[in-house]
């Protein structure tokens, strides 16, 4: 039964979130040039309950079952900053590239930066999107086996987190795909597959952590360092622009948003056991 909830969580974390940003670019979610105002849901808005969702998941449910494991405190701590610098590392190698604020076809702006025309090149940025996208999801559903592995609701809220922070990243590599190919159901069919590599990694991390069970603490700890990571180095740092205070507060909203989101699932699904 924990397999069988392992591979629906994560088919609905890696395929169900791209799905689910189609349909909000279909909907013309993405607004002009990124840009919301304060009373328009939008990519930042996403991008701010994601982070959110991920940060809760982290300190409120995957960081308290792994130290009440047992394990000791600064054996936990190691692998949490070891992780944060692995991730990192990934990242610098556009492995664990999982930027929000992909090339533009007008060559707006990615990570903040600007980007001259040498430098858009889509052909070369869409291989990177999905290869990153690919190693990204593997990743993930190993994470989401993780939690699963200790606790069912805690996988199930590991899996709300890993997809709440998927949509506002596939809307990103949904852009850039179309772009590149210029065919919107080519470029679907390419993030789908790269998000149908998450029940992969769901089915790898339930076979190692059923091998490996006495080292799920520190799995646990690598999920968090790597929802961690991916909060602070990523999402967060695309919300610290100048804004007016009106989307400021939207902003802190929709980070609230996230985190009760995380609790009201943890409660429910606890409720409903």
């Amino acid at each position: 039964m924990t397999l069988l909830a392992i591979l629906a969580a994560t088919l609905a974390a890696g395929i169900g979130s791209v799905w689910l940003a189609a349909g909000l670019m279909r909907l013309g979610f993405r607004g002009q040039g990124g840009v919301q105002t304060a009373t328009h849901v939008g990519p930042q808005h996403l991008l701010s309950l994601a982070a959110g969702a991920l940060l809760a998941t982290s300190f409120m449910h995957l960081l308290p079952e792994a130290f009440e494991s047992g394990a000791g405190a600064e054996a936990l701590f190691s692998v949490l900053l070891f992780g944060l610098v692995f991730f990192f590392l990934l990242d610098k190698a556009e492995l664990w590239h999982h930027g929000h604020e992909h090339h533009h076809a007008d060559g707006e702006h990615a990570h903040g930066r600007h980007v001259d025309d040498d430098e858009h090149r889509p052909r070369v940025g869409a291989w990177t999107v999905l290869a990153g996208d690919s190693v990204h999801c593997f990743g993930d559903g190993i994470l989401i086996a993780s939690a699963f592995a200790a606790d069912r609701r805690l996988g199930l809220v590991a899996a709300l987190a890993v997809l709440a922070h998927e949509v506002p990243h596939h809307i990103g590599d949904l852009a850039v795909l179309r772009v590149s190919s210029g065919n919107r159901r080519m470029a679907l069919v390419k993030v789908s597959l790269a998000g149908a590599v998450t029940p992969l990694g769901g089915l790898v991390g339930w076979w190692l952590v059923d091998r490996l069970h006495e080292f799920l603490p520190y799995f646990l700890t690598v999920a968090s360092s790597s929802f961690i990571y991916v909060a602070l180095a990523d999402l967060i740092p695309q919300l610290q622009k100048r804004l007016t205070a009106a989307e400021t507060g939207a902003q802190i909203f929709w980070l609230l948003v996230g985190i009760a989101l995380v609790m009201g699932a943890s409660q429910l699904v606890h409720t409903a056991h």
